[in-house]
């Protein structure tokens, strides 16, 4: 993807389908890697990994039309990037304990918010009713929330879900206001200085063998590189109510890569409650009359 990448919007669906695909595969290897790190050090990890990839790709320096060092593309792209680092700390602290299916419908929910903050209308409502019978459905029938580790992983997805929705609007904003890609990185690069102190100790163990330092180099390209970069180019071609909607199957996609890669089959509850969970995005998100499609 060089400087100035566009795709059309008929192209667009598709990317987004793909990036989603790679990036739950990544998140079924992350998942490996919690024997050897903590869940906090893998996520910083993924990261650190795709800083590294990015910046050696991109060398980003954001510099206006004059040439001069552009600050206000700096700042947009260092908040995007604490968003986006949180978001996927907090992911993992959620994978950790609870299926990746179960976590990514719980973490909907922040995008279904947004949405009920944001619009109006009986979509809108249509949808928070749906979000919430998928919250009940998912914590209350299909989990067991009687354990600690549970209620701490179903908190964790909860919290991702309102780094998600900040991510999705501060992503519009870094899509839109230069090269998407060159935004990307300095993004992650905030983000792994924000979060060196409390990971990167526990970084350790997977820094020192070669072969789980190759994994984590996996889930960097796969998690971040390609998938937030197709988010980030992806996000330039559609206007956000329709990104928005699209991201309504990235649930159902990571319940089947849940099962096919990490053989996390779902209770009748976690699926009702994915089912649930979609419309409420594909309802609170979808365009009006009279908004852009």
């Amino acid at each position: 993807m060089a400087r100035g990448f566009e795709i059309s919007g008929r192209v667009a669906p598709f990317m987004l389908i793909a990036s989603g695909i790679v990036q739950y595969v990544g998140a079924a290897i992350a998942v490996s890697l919690f024997a050897h790190a903590s869940s906090v050090s893998v996520g910083w990890g993924r990261l650190l990994t795709a800083c590294i990839m990015l910046g050696l790709w991109r060398r980003p320096w954001p510099r206006t039309s004059e040439g001069r060092f552009d600050w206000t593309r700096v700042r947009t792209s260092v908040l995007f990037g604490l968003m986006l680092a949180s978001m996927n700390i907090t992911f993992y602290l959620a994978i950790e304990r609870i299926a990746l299916g179960t976590t990514v419908a719980l973490e909907f929910l922040g995008p279904v918010l947004l949405a009920a903050l944001t619009g109006r209308g009986w979509k809108v409502r249509a949808g928070i009713v749906f979000a919430l019978a998928g919250v009940f459905l998912i914590s209350w029938v299909g989990v067991d929330i009687s354990g600690r580790s549970v209620r701490v992983g179903v908190f964790w997805a909860l919290v991702a879900g309102v780094f998600w929705a900040f991510y999705m609007w501060m992503g519009r904003r870094v899509a839109t206001s230069g090269n998407p890609l060159d935004g990307l990185t300095v993004g992650i690069g905030a983000g792994v200085l924000a979060y060196a102190p409390v990971a990167a100790p526990g970084f350790l163990p997977i820094l020192s063998t070669p072969k789980l330092l190759a994994l984590m180099f996996l889930v960097g390209l796969c998690s971040s590189v390609i998938q937030n970069g197709l988010d980030q180019v992806v996000m330039k071609a559609l206007p956000p109510a329709r990104f928005a909607l699209l991201n309504s199957l990235l649930p159902a996609i990571s319940l089947g890569v849940g099962i096919v890669t990490m053989r996390q089959i779902p209770t009748w509850g976690e699926v009702a409650g994915l089912v649930c969970v979609t419309v409420a995005v594909a309802l609170a998100t979808s365009p009006g009359e009279g908004d852009a499609t």
